[in-house]
C-alpha cells in the first residue's frame, strides 16, 4: 500500500516547484535535500512532480556518480554485470541461474538504469547474497554509456555482460573464462555474427573466431574494454554490439563464438521496447558502424 505524502513534505515539494519556476535552482536543490531527509523523492514530470517514499538503498544522481575503479589493479578473476531496465521476475530468473551455475569466485554487480519496478527486487538479491552488488541512479543513461560505467566500477580481471534475457543452464562462464586464456583473445561469447550482402545484414557464425559477438553473454578482459570502450553514442543496445566488435577487431583483438549452455527467454530490450524509438536507435548505430567500418574487408574473415 502506498503510504500518504506527510503534509509538510507536499508544502515543501510546492516550493520547490515554484523556485523551479523562479529559476532558482540553489533553493530547488535545498529543498529536494530537505524532502530526501523526510524520506521522500521528488521527481518531475511533463505534468508537474510525483512524491515517491524513498526505497531502503542509496540512489545516486546518475552515471556521472558510479566509482571509478579504472585504474585500480584486478582483485577478482570474473565480475558479471547486468544492466537492469525493469521486469524484476525476468532479474531473479537470471541471476538465481547464475548463482546456481557459476563458480564461487564470480561475482555478479547490477544497476538499476533510473528508477523502475525492479529496483527493490535488486536490493533483495543483493541483500540475499554476499556475491551480488548492487548500484541505483536517478537518471537512466544511455546503452553505451551505462554499460561503460559498469566496466570502470569493476575490478575483475574478465568483466561479463550479460543481458536478463539469457539465462544460464549449467556452467557457461568457465569456458567463456578458458577461452581469454589465449592472449590473443579478447572477448568471448555465446552468439557470434559475421556481416553479409554487402554489410547491409548480419549472420550467426560458428563456433570459432568470429567478426562480432552479441552482447547476450559476452565476456571481455576489462582492460581491454578501458582501452576501446563500447560506443559512447550507443543509446540502445541493438547494433551495438556490432560495432564494439570492430571497434575491438580494429585495435588488433580477436573475438571467439562459444557453445555455452544457456536458453534465451523473452528478449524485452527488442520485443518490449517503443517500436519506433528502438528501429531509430538501432538504425543510427548501423549508419555509424557502416560509414567507419564498410569496405573494411581486412576486417573479414576468411570464407566471409
Amino acid at each position: 500500500m502506498t503510504p500518504a505524502v506527510p503534509a509538510e513534505v507536499r508544502a515543501l515539494a510546492e516550493a520547490r516547484a515554484e523556485a523551479r519556476t523562479a529559476r532558482d535552482f540553489a533553493e530547488s536543490d535545498r529543498l529536494r535535500d530537505r524532502i530526501a531527509e523526510s524520506g521522500w523523492v521528488v521527481r518531475d514530470g511533463p505534468d508537474g512532480y510525483v512524491l515517491t517514499a524513498r526505497p531502503p538503498y542509496d540512489v545516486l544522481a546518475s552515471i556521472d556518480a558510479l566509482p571509478d575503479r579504472s585504474g585500480e589493479p584486478d582483485t577478482h578473476r570474473c565480475t558479471v554485470a547486468l544492466l537492469v531496465e525493469g521486469w524484476p521476475e525476468d532479474l531473479r530468473t537470471c541471476v538465481t541461474a547464475l548463482l546456481a551455475h557459476a563458480p564461487d569466485d564470480v561475482r555478479l554487480l547490477l544497476l538499476e538504469n533510473g528508477p523502475t519496478d525492479a529496483g527493490q527486487a535488486v536490493h533483495e538479491l543483493a541483500a540475499g547474497s554476499d556475491r551480488v552488488d548492487e548500484l541505483h541512479v536517478e537518471r537512466p543513461a544511455g546503452w553505451g554509456p551505462a554499460r561503460q560505467a559498469l566496466v570502470r566500477a569493476d575490478t575483475a580481471a574478465v568483466h561479463v555482460q550479460l543481458d536478463l534475457s539469457t539465462v544460464l543452464e549449467g556452467d557457461a562462464l568457465t569456458p567463456l573464462l578458458a577461452a581469454l586464456e589465449d592472449p590473443t583473445v579478447a572477448a568471448a561469447g555465446w552468439r557470434g555474427v559475421r556481416v553479409t550482402d554487402g554489410w547491409r545484414e548480419f549472420e550467426d557464425a560458428p563456433a570459432g573466431e568470429v567478426e562480432a559477438l552479441l552482447g547476450y553473454l559476452l565476456a571481455v578482459r576489462r582492460s581491454v574494454a578501458l582501452e576501446v570502450p563500447l560506443p559512447a553514442k550507443a543509446r540502445f543496445y541493438r547494433n551495438a554490439d556490432m560495432e564494439w566488435s570492430f571497434l575491438l577487431r580494429d585495435a588488433g583483438h580477436r573475438l571467439v563464438a562459444v557453445d555455452v549452455p544457456v536458453r534465451q527467454d523473452r528478449h524485452r530490450g527488442y520485443h518490449d521496447s517503443d517500436p519506433a524509438f528502438r528501429d531509430r536507435e538501432s538504425r543510427k548505430t548501423y549508419d555509424r558502424f557502416l560509414q567507419r567500418f564498410r569496405g573494411r574487408e581486412d576486417l573479414r574473415l576468411p570464407g566471409s
